[in-house]
């Protein structure tokens, strides 16, 4: 029990104890003339009234109190029933008071006029429908929690409960089913939050992006077999020189190591609307819809990595080779039901293979393919060279091209300069001109003596040239 309870009763039944001695004093200051009461004032009947007035006071507030502690149906019973027992003796006082002596019938007689059966029964209904409006309005307000349970669990139900606590009702019933409300919107806010975080660990495994490819919005509409061909960019990124790094770490160190520098590749790749369809171990595929955005990742890439590679003078410098080629794709998901994976589904990683050949093989960075360069806006403009030509799945040929954007100022300036030796040189070496294709690669390592394609193609030639003279 509260402390106010406590005081209260205590006040309670100080006052009811005043009102009882001090009630002879208010019943002889009571007077009758016949037609009316009047009340004689002295200070034992006025300290009586006051007496039974606030005891009258505290009974009600005790008495709200202690429907407050009751469940709602006794509630209702406790707060009906003083009304109705008034109710019941208003009838009473009323079918009797013609029948009744005494001043109190006399009173009532001459005030309220009952000197007909009929009189008598209008005062019956009037007093009837006093009881039904105020049992209605108790009935409404002990009520009014309900509603707003049945408010808020249908705002619950529909999700659309943020509030860290409610107000439902001041009994104690009521504030039980806050407590479970409030315990339950915790819980939907919670699993809320786990299925939104859940959400963005999903997008991890499977993109945005592939979703959208797919014409899906979420990760469980995706069924085995869901496919969709499109025409899009493939941007295979290697990491090389690991081998140098493997020797001098742990396992646990070299995975660090690789994911330091995925960590500085994948947010460059998803910067240019780019989606990584899976790793390859120290490797990237990634998918673009727009060749352009495919081609400024690359020179992104290559950048950001010589900036890490200064950044950690104390381990050996790793270097990133990249292979880009444009055509059609199927996007899709395969497995079986226990095992889903969304993946690409062509021979764009057999070709990213022989062109990631020619890029280690050439020393070069950034290698594209003539579809690429085909696909490319026309206002679009940057360095490149021909570094010759691969033969696809299908016997066909197409030409390879190295995105010179990647060097340093200095370098890339001197290559495009000699752009036009370079590429005649490798024209001469493919139509078996030897000699000519020796002097034009010769002429490149003149001014850029670290070119390892215009190296790589000089040897050859020289190797061509002394199998034809033997």
């Amino acid at each position: 029990m509260r402390f106010s309870t406590k005081l209260f009763s205590a006040l309670f039944i100080l006052t009811m104890i005043a009102g009882i001695v001090l009630s002879k004093w208010v019943i002889d200051g009571i007077n009758f003339s016949g037609t009316n009461f009047f009340y004689v004032f002295n200070a034992y009947n006025i300290a009586g009234l006051v007496m039974i007035g606030l005891n009258t006071i505290l009974g009600m507030i005790l008495y709200a109190r202690f429907l407050k502690s009751l469940r709602l149906s006794r509630a209702i019973f406790f707060a009906t029933f003083p009304i109705t027992i008034f109710y019941a003796f208003s009838l009473f006082l009323i079918a009797s008071a013609r029948t009744l002596e005494g001043d109190i019938a006399s009173f009532l007689r001459n005030v309220l006029k009952i000197n007909s059966t009929f009189n008598a029964l209008l005062w019956c209904v009037l007093i009837t429908l006093v009881y039904l409006l105020i049992v209605f309005l108790i009935y409404a307000y002990l009520c009014m929690p309900v509603q707003r349970v049945e408010k808020i669990t249908r705002r619950l139900s529909d999700g659309r409960v943020r509030e860290e606590s409610f107000e439902v009702g001041n009994s104690k019933q009521f504030k039980t089913i806050e407590s479970a409300l409030e315990k339950i919107n915790y819980n939907y806010k919670e699993k809320e939050n786990i299925a939104k975080q859940t959400d963005l660990e999903v997008e991890k495994f499977i993109p945005k992006e592939f979703l959208k490819f797919l014409g899906k919005t979420s990760i469980t509409e995706l069924e085995l077999g869901n496919q969709v061909q499109k025409n899009a960019t493939t941007f295979y990124c290697d990491i090389s020189n690991l081998d140098k790094q493997n020797m001098t770490l742990t396992l646990e160190e070299n995975f660090n190591f690789i994911n330091s520098y995925l960590n500085v590749i994948s947010p460059i790749i998803r910067k240019f609307d780019g989606f990584i369809d899976k790793y390859l171990g120290d490797g990237i595929l990634a998918v673009f819809s727009r060749p352009e955005n495919a081609m400024e990742c690359s020179t992104a890439v290559c950048r950001a990595i010589e900036i890490k590679n200064h950044s950690q003078k104390s381990l050996p410098n790793i270097n990133v080779r990249i292979s880009i080629h444009t055509g059609e794709i199927i996007l899709g998901v395969v497995g079986e039901q226990q095992r889903k994976s969304p993946t690409i589904v062509s021979d764009v990683v057999n070709l990213a293979t022989k062109m990631e050949e020619i890029n280690l093989l050439m020393g070069t960075k950034v290698v594209f393919s003539r579809q690429t360069l085909n696909e490319l806006p026309a206002k679009y403009q940057f360095a490149y060279r021909n570094i010759g030509s691969l033969t696809l799945e299908n016997g066909e040929r197409t030409s390879l091209y190295e995105n010179l954007e990647v060097y340093p100022r200095r370098k890339r300036e001197k290559l495009i300069r000699l752009k036009r030796n370079f590429e005649d040189g490798v024209r001469f070496f493919n139509e078996g001109a030897y000699l000519k294709a020796k002097s034009y690669f010769r002429d490149v390592l003149k001014y850029v003596s670290d070119d390892k394609a215009s190296y790589i193609y000089y040897n050859k030639a020289c190797d061509k040239i002394e199998q034809n003279i033997s």
